[in-house]
């Protein structure tokens, strides 16, 4: 595809981004500095941002449409994970200064495709060029009855422990994105990458969960390395039986095929499914809720005494865990 012309930084701003402002009042057209957006009446806002960097979180030949979707749904879960509704974002783009305007135009029309699915508008942010390589952010903001929000510092002793879907896909993904896994079918390769490029956020679940739920974070480092933030905050440990864990049939496949990515399951990121605690009293309401959003949820394990996360293996025994999850630095 031939590179197009490529536009000054206000006529880029006016051409592909006010377009995606129109139903948010407070972005005032992206004409100026800053935007506007009070809190509905008895509700707080909740901030969250995330970047993906090329070469870093996504390849540089991904379709940019890809990109600004899994971008935007990143946010959004982190959203769901405390409750909160999706109300609006700020978006910061450093392009190289040799950018392909089309790359920018496919950007656009993937945040487009998302706004119109989760109920969420742009607000405004900043262009600017870099010699280092593309990355983009998005600042999200949803909105969530006060003291109705979930945090992971809420976690007690006898908690139990439930996660959404299923666990492992994303990185398995990647290891497949990475050339590995050769001797998967197809079919369960396209399953396992697809977690991996496009994350469902479980916002109808995170709405559910408001009242009954008691901790709460979404699973982006990974199982245990997540489960164990929620254990930090709330000063407590946690107990989870592998054998419980929800396991898509393509993960089975690669297990049975290659028993020493178990532990991958255990600590790879991306999966974006929210984790939780409630007491026992509040289970069988959370199942029905659950139901009602439409979202499979299951029981893994149990909040104790202590810190930290222990792993049961299904032969009963301990699992040592090499890597807990992933980690920047």
């Amino acid at each position: 595809m031939a590179r197009r012309p490529k536009s000054g930084e206000f006529d880029l701003i006016a051409r592909y981004f006010a377009p995606l402002s129109a139903g948010q009042p407070g972005a005032l057209g992206l004409r100026d500095d800053a935007a506007l957006l009070p809190p509905s009446p008895g509700a707080v806002h909740v901030l969250t941002t995330d970047t993906l960097i090329s070469g870093v979180h996504f390849l540089p030949d991904d379709p940019p449409a890809l990109v600004a979707r899994k971008l935007l749904r990143v946010n959004i879960s982190d959203l769901a994970a405390m409750a909160a509704q999706p109300v609006a974002y700020l978006l910061a783009l450093s392009l190289p200064r040799e950018y392909d305007e089309s790359w920018v135009e496919g950007f656009a029309a993937g945040l487009a495709q998302d706004q119109e699915k989760f109920g969420i508008g742009l607000l405004g942010g900043d262009t600017t060029a870099t010699p280092g390589p593309l990355s983009a952010t998005i600042t999200a903001i949803g909105e969530v009855p006060t003291g109705a929000e979930l945090r992971r510092s809420g976690a007690r002793p006898g908690d139990m422990i439930f996660v959404s879907g299923t666990i492992g896909d994303a990185a398995l993904g990647l290891m497949v994105l990475a050339g590995d896994l050769l001797e998967l079918a197809e079919a369960a390769a396209e399953d396992l990458i697809g977690r991996y490029c496009l994350p469902r956020p479980r916002v109808s679940l995170g709405y559910a969960l408001r009242g009954r739920a008691n901790a709460a974070a979404d699973v982006s480092d990974g199982l245990v390395a997540d489960l164990g933030h929620i254990c930090a905050a709330s000063g407590v440990g946690a107990r989870i039986d592998y054998g419980r864990l929800p396991l898509s049939p393509a993960v089975r496949a690669v297990i049975a095929a290659a028993p020493e990515t178990a532990s991958t399951v255990l600590s790879g990121g991306d999966d974006y499914e929210l984790l939780f605690t409630c007491a026992p009293a509040a289970a069988a309401d959370i199942s029905a809720a659950a139901v009602r959003a439409e979202v499979p949820v299951t029981e893994i394990g149990s909040v104790v005494d202590g810190n930290g996360v222990t792993v049961i293996g299904e032969d009963g025994h301990e699992i040592n865990m090499k890597s807990t999850g992933y980690r920047h630095f």
